[in-house]
């Protein structure tokens, strides 16, 4: 069933442009690190590695959540229109079955823009003149973030889902991830939700920052749990809506 769940999902977004979102405005944090980078030349001598510290800056505190968040917002707009919620509360289909294809479709989100950011930066790294390719490391710390991400996408689907605006959830994840940024500069990024999407990355760092990943793992298993329940529960206690 969970399987079928999927397939209808997709079909949702067969007609959408969110695909064209996700190409075009990754390309701003590259471009916006890329010019960071070379105003910063006397100080950033570590070429692939410091060029990755400024395209992350921007890339991962004001663009990614705000991705995740809009794909979230975009699967959930449909529900809240034109009664579809009543529709979708009275389909013969375990309410877990319908958060669940979501979240899968949202997963796949995190992950391929994390592999188009990895394009995006070797386009960047050539650009300014980098020679090589960058280290396969950074391509890590990407798919790290991408796990991190997974958290970003629990919790986003669960705003999209109770929250009927499609605005408040993207400007939640906004805020959310600058806050994320702060925290984990303070060293407690393992405990705010956004903040491990950045750390996975090894957000505007040189050096990995992840000493001990059992914390960030553990942290991103728990959060990951908890909003996905919270997900499930609340469709299980909701009922239909009055028009």
């Amino acid at each position: 069933m969970l399987l079928t769940c999927v397939r209808m999902e997709r079909k949702k977004l067969r007609h959408s442009c969110l695909w064209l979102a996700f190409l075009v405005i990754p390309v701003i944090p590259a471009f916006m690190g890329a010019g960071n980078y070379m105003q910063n030349l006397g100080v950033l001598r570590s070429e692939w590695y410091s060029l990755w510290t400024q395209c992350s800056l921007f890339y991962s505190n004001f663009f990614y959540g705000p991705l995740i968040a809009l794909y979230c917002a975009y699967i959930w707009r449909v529900e809240h229109l034109n009664g579809n919620w009543n529709r979708l509360m009275t389909m013969p289909v375990p309410v877990a079955d319908i958060f669940l294809s979501k979240l899968v479709l949202a997963l796949g989100c995190t992950v391929f823009l994390q592999l188009w950011m990895w394009i995006l930066f070797i386009v960047s790294g050539k650009a300014v003149g980098l020679s090589g390719m960058p280290p396969a490391v950074i391509l890590c710390w990407l798919l790290r973030g991408s796990v991190g991400g997974m958290v970003t996408a629990a919790l986003q689907l669960l705003l999209s889902m109770v929250i009927r605006s499609f605005a408040v959830p993207i400007a939640l994840a906004l805020l959310g991830s600058v806050m994320g940024l702060m925290l984990s500069n303070g060293g407690f990024g393992l405990f705010w939700p956004y903040s491990l999407m950045l750390m996975g990355m090894n957000a505007n760092k040189d050096t990995d920052m992840l000493e001990h990943m059992f914390g960030f793992g553990a942290s991103v298993a728990l959060f990951f749990l908890l909003f996905v329940f919270a997900g499930i529960r609340y469709l299980q206690k909701e009922d239909v809506r009055a028009a």
